[in-house]
């Protein structure tokens, strides 16, 4: 019999099980007993009934698909008052959706960084703006984690445009990026007077902070007063504190128009399912009328850290909905894990290649519906799973 030309797919398989980094598909029931803590649905809303309620209205009026690329046939009037309210609620001239974060991000970066730019990227950034780099026709330097020093010296360097990129919180473990001294040096970069040169463009992905962070869950470009700027573009998802599905990227009106021209994800791609758009429409509006859920979300990821760490385990203060405890292996984490889950508890376990650092460990995500009693059970599942 002929040898497989994939043979080097059953290595790297083996390769996986020595390591204990094997990644399986566990499909989850409609109900299940567990609690979750292992979603990113920030603000319970996944499941509210005027979220589902708008994702069945709008799959009534508009079909079960986009029908095409938002170009041809996929631009419904309600992705237009999506995208309207989105850029008004955080604070942007303008707004894009897209069919996922995923692509939204793969869009920003590839479309604002032509042939000839630099792109300074963030050592920690999602695997999503990693992949924009390597597909768009800049050059890439990766600095040092949350370190605006370096993104200076990169910038330095520059002999062009340059786009600066990094996200706002940071899905490992839930640090927040310096935004105000990362806009700072972006500006800093450019030369004074209309003849000289301008100053780099700063990309965030907000996707672990719209929702969360901010009074009423505007997002950490809105915090942090950068909401608007223009030389500032932000990409959200609409999956995590929206309890929907797509993306959106914000910013100037000029610079979505260019994307509209130039981003290959938007063009070639079918539109965002209507239900999609309608469910986080619904979530958008419900959040501007409650906008004490994302105080709640810090609220909780604060005595989820705080509780934790006084029993003796190692996480990381988080400034947003994500909560890292770190174990000591790969093999450990899943253990820990699996005994989480044998207790009713659902957590995240993060393992090389989708951490940075190496360091394994259990990704906890706050909601902003987690009762006080939800919440101490939680706590004393884990901590009694770590012994």
């Amino acid at each position: 019999m002929a040898r497989s030309p994939f043979e080097w797919i059953d290595e790297q398989a083996r390769a996986r099980r020595r390591a204990g980094l094997v990644r399986t598909l566990r499909p989850r029931p409609a109900d299940s007993a567990l609690l979750d803590l292992a979603g990113n649905d920030y603000l319970g809303l996944a499941r509210h009934p005027e979220v589902t309620e708008g994702a069945a209205r709008a799959a009534r009026a508009w079909g079960g698909g986009a029908t095409g690329s938002r170009l041809v046939s996929g631009t419904t009037e309600l992705h237009a008052e999506l995208e309207a309210e989105l850029a008004e609620f955080c604070g942007f001239e303008s707004a894009l959706v897209f069919s996922s974060g995923y692509a939204a991000n793969l869009a920003a970066v590839t479309a604002l960084a032509p042939h000839g730019s630099l792109i300074v990227s963030d050592a920690g950034n999602h695997a999503s703006l990693i992949d924009g780099c390597r597909l768009a026709r800049g050059t890439t330097q990766v600095v040092a984690h949350a370190d605006p020093d370096a993104v200076r010296k990169a910038l330095d360097t520059r002999t062009g445009p340059a786009l600066v990129v990094s996200d706002t919180v940071f899905s490992v473990d839930g640090d927040a990026a310096p935004l105000s001294a990362l806009a700072a040096a972006c500006r800093e970069s450019g030369e004074p007077g209309d003849s000289g040169r301008p100053g780099a463009a700063l990309l965030l992905d907000d996707a672990h902070g719209l929702g969360v962070l901010g009074d009423g869950g505007q997002g950490a470009a809105w915090a942090a007063g950068l909401a608007g700027a223009p030389d500032v573009v932000t990409t959200v998802t609409l999956s995590k504190s929206l309890g929907s599905q797509g993306g959106a990227v914000l910013g100037p009106a000029h610079v979505i128009d260019h994307l509209v021209n130039a981003a290959r994800t938007f063009i070639f791609d079918t539109g965002l399912a209507p239900a999609s758009v309608g469910a986080a429409l619904a979530a958008l509006r419900l959040l501007r009328r409650e906008p004490q859920r994302a105080t709640r979300a810090r609220a909780v990821a604060t005595a989820l850290y705080e509780r934790l760490t006084a029993a003796g385990l190692e996480a990381v203060r988080p400034d947003a909905a994500v909560v890292s405890v770190r174990a000591s292996s790969p093999e450990r984490a899943l253990r820990w894990a699996a005994d989480c889950r044998e207790a009713g508890l659902a957590v995240g376990c993060f393992r090389p290649p989708s951490v940075p650092d190496g360091i394994s460990r259990l990704r906890l995500t706050a909601r902003a519906d987690l009762t006080d009693g939800q919440l101490g059970r939680a706590v004393g599942v884990i901590i009694e799973a770590s012994r």
